[in-house]
């Protein structure tokens, strides 16, 4: 009678608290297969929309080697990150690095991890910036297939909307629990780009001509055509990196085999199918409208009463979608954000005490920390609110792509992976890693400038 008395007094909805288990990442279920789930669900969302653009800005020919370019280094910075995981050993070591930034402090030291955190924060909210941005646009096309217009053009309500969705989904506790919905999201992934490359294909063969040419969309001067490059490369950059994922993912996979080997499968699969992907709606895309080419694919076929629930559909499933692909890229910020308030306030109940959440039975049950309530509730209304300010789908992309594609997928994991392999100054392997960080270097700041001229262009176009 008295533990009835005590989960009464609880209230009708929490349970008495529950104290946070010890060893959650003692639960490692995953596969290769879920791996790839996990990464095709965080790689292609935003970014795979506004690849016909980018291929109409560079050509025939440029268009597609930019894409199997970033593929390549995908591929590469992937690899040797894939064998931070452990430590000191990459198969066998003692030391698991559950998260990306859990690696840059044990390998290169806390004045790395304080400046890296930022950055990563930075390009983490970002990405939440860009789907509420993507998510909206296509809510607001799905009513435009059915409704011709009804709702205007603003996207205020639809951005509203996917932040309540994801006030309700950020309370999932970390990637051990969302296997399911990285599953659901990568099937959406596949069904948008299919039916974008499906509606390319078929456009291409009601023109009866391949649009485009080799030099891409002509420009006025020499200096705009540099610029629309420079951001069609800011573009491409945003849609491959899933660095800052990658290491949370490769934490949830069970051993044996070592962690690392699975994971180099799962990401050399994952960036195969994308950019198989990639390439088919970008360059279909392109094919079918040519100078013309949307800065989103899908809202570039306009309104046939034959193709509306078609476009419908794949606009739901770009919902779906990116509902799942925020989650995968802001976990990671939650899980931070979780730890360093449990280190710093170890005897806090609001940060450290779960409560069982009462649903009706035929629900599983349910942990609800305050914490956890709060925070991610304030950052989804943040990401929300900034993506009702600067509404710009392309020149966010592109800005966001070029400004943390470097540093996050490139500088730092070259940097660990030295101190991993104990690789020593001025031998081969140094100068050739030296030397394609270089290389990424220099197309990011490319890339950056030609976007931020973008971005500004856009908002002063805006104004007048």
């Amino acid at each position: 009678m008295a533990g009835e008395a005590e989960e009464d007094s609880a209230g009708p909805l929490l349970l008495k608290p529950q104290k946070k288990p010890d060893q959650e990442h003692d639960k490692r279920t995953g596969t290769l297969w879920t791996a790839v789930a996990h990464i095709i669900t965080g790689v292609i969302g935003a970014g795979v929309l506004s690849l016909a653009w980018s291929i109409a800005q560079l050509g025939w020919v440029a268009g597609p080697l930019a894409m199997l370019l970033f593929a390549a280094i995908t591929l590469v910075q992937s690899s040797l990150l894939a064998d931070c995981y452990r430590s000191p050993d990459p198969e066998h070591g003692d030391v698991r690095n559950h998260h990306y930034m859990d690696a840059v402090r044990h390998f290169l030291g806390e004045k790395s991890f304080w400046i890296c955190g930022s950055i990563q924060q930075l390009s983490l909210f970002g990405s939440a910036l860009a789907y509420t941005i993507t998510s909206a646009s296509s809510m607001r096309a799905i009513q435009r297939s059915h409704w011709d217009n009804g709702g205007g053009d603003s996207s205020s309500n639809y951005m509203l909307l996917f932040g309540v969705i994801q006030i309700v989904f950020s309370q999932i506790p970390d990637f051990h629990e969302m296997a399911w919905l990285s599953a659901l999201a990568a099937i959406m992934s596949f069904s948008y780009s299919t039916i974008a490359f499906g509606l390319g294909l078929a456009k291409v063969i009601g023109n009866g001509t391949i649009k485009g040419g080799i030099g891409g969309v002509p420009m006025a001067s020499t200096s705009q055509k540099v610029w629309r490059i420079s951001q069609a490369f800011g573009d491409v950059a945003y849609a491959y990196p899933y660095s800052v994922i990658l290491l949370d993912i490769e934490d949830t996979l069970k051993s044996p085999p070592p962690e690392n080997q699975t994971m180099k499968r799962a990401n050399a699969m994952s960036i195969y199918i994308t950019t198989f992907f990639y390439l088919c709606c970008g360059c279909f895309g392109y094919a079918a409208f040519g100078d013309e080419a949307p800065g989103n694919l899908l809202t570039g076929f306009g309104l046939h009463e034959t193709h509306n629930w078609l476009i419908g559909f794949a606009n739901a499933c770009i919902v779906i979608h990116l509902v799942g692909g925020y989650q995968v890229y802001s976990q990671p910020v939650f899980s931070f954000a979780d730890e360093w308030a449990a280190g710093k306030f170890p005897n806090s109940a609001f940060v450290n005490e779960f409560y069982k959440l009462r649903l009706p039975s035929f629900l599983p049950s349910f942990r609800l920390n305050l914490f956890r309530l709060c925070f991610r509730t304030a950052y989804v209304a943040a990401a929300t609110g900034l993506a009702m300010f600067f509404p710009y789908f392309n020149q966010v992309l592109g800005v966001l792509g070029a400004s943390f594609f470097w540093p996050i997928a490139i500088y730092f994991p070259v940097e660990m992976y030295f101190v991993q392999r104990r690789i020593t100054s001025w031998s081969r392997d140094w100068l050739l890693l030296q030397g394609f960080s270089t290389f990424c270097l220099l197309l990011s700041i490319f890339a950056f400038v030609g976007s931020v001229e973008g971005l500004i262009t856009e908002k002063l176009n805006l104004k007048s």
